[in-house]
């Protein structure tokens, strides 16, 4: 093996398992994807329930002086400026944001990534069976809300069942409102860009775009002020579960007994034919390290060979 194949080697196999982990987190996020979609068919309770939910949920804002729905819903619905651009939000940003904040936040902060992808998954756990518990129509299923992505559904590709794709309603529980995770994983988004980004305009969106994900799923009658708080309590949920099973993993871990994974004598013979002893243990040294991560020291892996 040449000097320069011996370099590459390490580097070779550091890429492959970089690629093979994406590929795992990409199966793993889908994976949750496809579970968000198909539980939020379910519901625990009938139609009847869920509006009763969502007279009491109005009634309890109403009490507290705190219902913002009604005549930011009216304020939406009678202009399309506001409206049609609020709808597309809706539809898509929660999707296109989130994706986007998780990429960048694999490739740029690799170390914060494993501990934001689990808030994010176990938050949305969390929301499913908030789904379940709680069923609960949306503000523009009761009487004097508009329902905004019905009435300008000519302009998107949704129909009249709330973000779905026209003809896919049915493939959609309508009485899921409370948590949003609308909000919830805008809330997530904001954290990681206010936390890990650099530029002030990143940060900066951080913090407006949580901010306008409330509005807008309140303008456009899908949730209520109540469900938006919800969203950011199943995050901190989410936070302080991921933080307890990690803490409980990583004593696990400390408690299982070690065993140190060999490294294939080929590869560390090879590295060690190179004709600079120097280069050759510190070569060494790093196919040791990629190979198990064992504390052998490029000196001693090629005295050994020798």
């Amino acid at each position: 093996m040449s000097e320069h194949e011996a370099r590459e080697s390490p580097r070779v196999d550091v890429r492959t398992a970089t690629h093979a982990r994406a590929w795992r987190e990409l199966a793993l996020l889908g994976a949750v994807y496809l579970l968000y979609t198909q539980t939020r068919l379910l519901t625990g309770g009938s139609h009847e329930q869920a509006m009763s939910n969502a007279r009491a949920v109005l009634k309890a804002e109403r009490g507290l002086g705190l219902a913002p729905e009604r005549w930011l819903n009216h304020l939406f619905s009678a202009r399309q400026y506001l409206a049609i651009p609020s709808d597309y939000a809706y539809a898509s940003l929660h999707y296109v944001v989130t994706l986007a904040v998780v990429i960048w936040l694999w490739r740029a902060h690799p170390r914060a990534y494993l501990a934001g992808r689990r808030t994010l998954v176990t938050a949305t756990l969390v929301a499913l069976l908030g789904y379940w518990l709680l069923p609960l129509a949306p503000p523009r299923m009761l009487p004097g809300f508009v329902d905004t992505m019905a009435r300008y559904g000519g302009y998107g590709w949704w129909g009249d069942s709330a973000s779905a794709p026209k003809g896919l309603g049915a493939l959609t529980n309508q009485l899921a409102a409370m948590p949003s995770l609308h909000v919830g994983w805008a809330i997530w988004c904001g954290w990681q860009l206010w936390r890990h980004a650099k530029h002030g305009i990143s940060r900066t969106f951080g913090v407006v775009y949580p901010l306008l994900a409330v509005v807008v799923v309140i303008g456009t009658g899908n949730h209520y002020l109540a469900d938006a708080v919800a969203g950011l309590v199943v995050l901190l949920v989410g936070g302080v579960l991921t933080r307890f099973g990690t803490s409980l993993w990583r004593r696990f871990r400390r408690a299982l007994p070690e065993s140190p994974v060999p490294v294939p004598e080929q590869r560390v013979s090879d590295v060690c034919s190179l004709t600079k002893p120097g280069r050759a243990q510190a070569s060494a040294a790093r196919v040791a390290r990629a190979g198990g991560g064992t504390t052998t020291t490029g000196h001693d892996a090629c005295a050994t060979q020798r």
